[in-house]
């Protein structure tokens, strides 16, 4: 009896056919959900680790219904996704890849103004050319 050849999927970026129109509806709900202070601090802590709506009280002092509450939007936006976990559910990512751009965004909050200045002018840090 012949064996079933392997059927390969290819992925498509969705970039090559959505237009920067489409791309932008598509992401301005997300941006929404992580543009609320609370819900930007749970994601980040989320991004750290996964964590329960307990240890996500813990961390900020905020009640286990607002937590919840603030959950809703991200798990709504598929920015966090609940693992049953015994009896409580952890809060993980979506995905890891999203945590770094996450942590690299929040990093813009301390930057003073000679790093923001470097950020828009990286000629800057460049060493003068040596002239002829």
């Amino acid at each position: 009896m012949a064996r079933p050849s392997k059927l390969r999927v290819a992925v498509s970026d969705p970039a090559q056919w959505l237009s920067e129109r489409e791309r932008a509806q598509m992401l301005a709900p997300k941006l929404r959900a992580l543009a609320d202070e609370t819900r930007l601090m749970l994601i980040l802590l989320i991004a750290q680790r996964p964590r329960t709506v307990k240890e996500l009280q813990e961390a900020t002092g905020l009640s286990q219904t607002l937590v919840s509450h603030h959950l809703a939007p991200l798990r709504e936006q598929q920015l966090v996704e609940a693992i049953p976990k015994g009896r409580s559910n952890q809060y993980v990512m979506c995905c890891q890849t999203l945590a770094e751009p996450l942590r690299m965004f929040a990093s813009l909050a301390a930057m003073d103004p000679e790093t923001v200045a470097a950020c828009l002018h990286p000629e800057a840090d460049q060493p003068a050319a040596q002239g002829a």
